[in-house]
């Protein structure tokens, strides 16, 4: 009889070691199943929510889509491993946060680009900005020198990028402001919240999209971009360039149906481009 009862609790035991390894196992195969992507609201997760997240479920993905209001913690929540990739930014920013705040992500994906652009609620045209004009732009170092950029190409100011140390600051590269504009320099995503208060704002086209800026403010200048260096990445944190989950992502995020999408409904205020 004892002989039995060992056999039956060995057996026993044995089956409940078993279903715990096999349930441990589902779990983790479900998780994997889920990607993480954090991106701003507009037309990163709006892309991601209404297209991508589709086209994931039919090959068997989960997508959840983490929003972020700002540049920053999207990328050290990636570091952080919180999120399995973003969407949302250029390889100039991706570069300086890497080197200013010991990141370690890397493009696997150039989607889009979304042109600068100057609006005014005052004003028509450049050429009634006054002496003195107060024009607010974004204040991380990328996003700063692109913006000065925009007002050189503009005839608003002289700017040269080259001057500019590593270290230094973005305004040390003008090199004529004929009109003294006072340039301020706020949080990227701020910029469009001086739309009444400022004469001009230089705004990134996620933010100016988001504050629906496109339809109700006058837009006196586009920018003509460098499109390398304006696109819009996909982001993982190096090591996973390959892994099942990014290669599933970069399909998905670059297929014919974003494109469509991107085309339909932004038009000249987002460029796709992949083919």
């Amino acid at each position: 009889m004892k002989k039995l009862f060992k056999s039956i609790l060995l057996v026993s035991l044995a089956a409940l070691l078993f279903t715990g390894c096999s349930s441990s196992k589902d779990t983790g195969s479900t998780e994997d199943k889920v990607i993480k992507v954090g991106a701003t609201a507009v037309p990163h997760a709006m892309i991601l929510n209404d297209v991508v997240k589709g086209i994931l479920a039919d090959k068997g993905w989960t997508l959840e889509v983490v929003e972020f209001t700002d540049y920053v913690t999207p990328n050290t929540s990636l570091e952080e491993g919180e999120i399995d990739a973003n969407y949302f930014q250029t390889l100039g920013y991706l570069k300086d946060q890497n080197e200013s705040r010991g990141l370690h992500l890397k493009e696997v994906a150039g989607i889009h680009y979304e042109p600068m652009t100057i609006f005014a609620a005052k004003y028509t045209s450049l050429d009634e900005l006054s002496d003195g004009a107060t024009i607010i732009i974004p204040n991380d170092f990328d996003n700063e020198k692109r913006a000065l950029t925009v007002l050189d190409q503009a005839g608003l100011l002289s700017y040269d990028a080259s001057l500019v140390a590593d270290s230094g600051s973005p305004l040390d590269g003008i090199t004529a402001n004929p009109k003294n504009f006072e340039v301020k320099e706020v949080e990227a995503a701020l910029v469009p919240q001086y739309y009444s208060e400022a004469d001009a704002l230089v705004v990134n086209g996620n933010y100016a999209l988001e504050a629906n800026l496109k339809s109700k403010a006058n837009a006196i200048f586009v920018e003509t971009p460098d499109i390398e260096a304006r696109t819009n990445y996909l982001v993982v944190k190096e090591g996973n360039e390959d892994t099942e989950k990014t290669k599933a992502l970069v399909e998905a995020i670059t297929s014919p149906e974003v494109k469509a999408y991107i085309e339909e409904n932004y038009g000249s205020a987002v460029i796709c481009v992949f083919d």
